[in-house]
């Protein structure tokens, strides 16, 4: 889709750009990402079996980073959520191409979700 980098980073900024965010009774210690670089916040909530995630960063292209989880992992269930793969993370260069603190950030948005996921999962029994 991309022919270098640049525009890899360009569209990953769009995507920050375009995530709606939280509101400020969200961002509280509690939703705080540990491992990120930039102040990351993550909400989550189950409905109707489904986990549906919001965020919110300081940081634009780590709001890009995060609105590029959000879509491919909000609306499924938390069993799909706990058991995906994310290779595309590897298969598009992203985990080689950042700055090691925003690939270690990354990995710690997904370990984050999952564990919601972890967590929905045990109360939808």
């Amino acid at each position: 889709m991309f022919d270098d980098w640049a525009d890899k980073y360009e569209y990953i900024i769009d995507l920050g750009k375009k995530l709606k965010g939280l509101p400020a009774e969200k961002k509280t210690e509690d939703n705080i990402i540990k491992g990120c670089q930039s102040q990351v916040w993550l909400d989550a909530r189950l409905e109707d079996g489904k986990v549906i995630f919001e965020a919110d960063s300081e940081a634009i292209i780590v709001k890009g980073l995060v609105n590029m989880l959000i879509r491919v992992l909000s609306g499924h269930s938390p069993k799909e959520i706990r058991t995906a793969e994310l290779y595309f993370i590897d298969k598009i260069g992203m985990s080689s191409h950042l700055a090691q603190t925003r690939s270690n950030g990354l990995a710690s948005m997904v370990k984050q979700m999952k564990n919601y996921a972890i967590v929905f999962d045990t109360v939808t029994f």
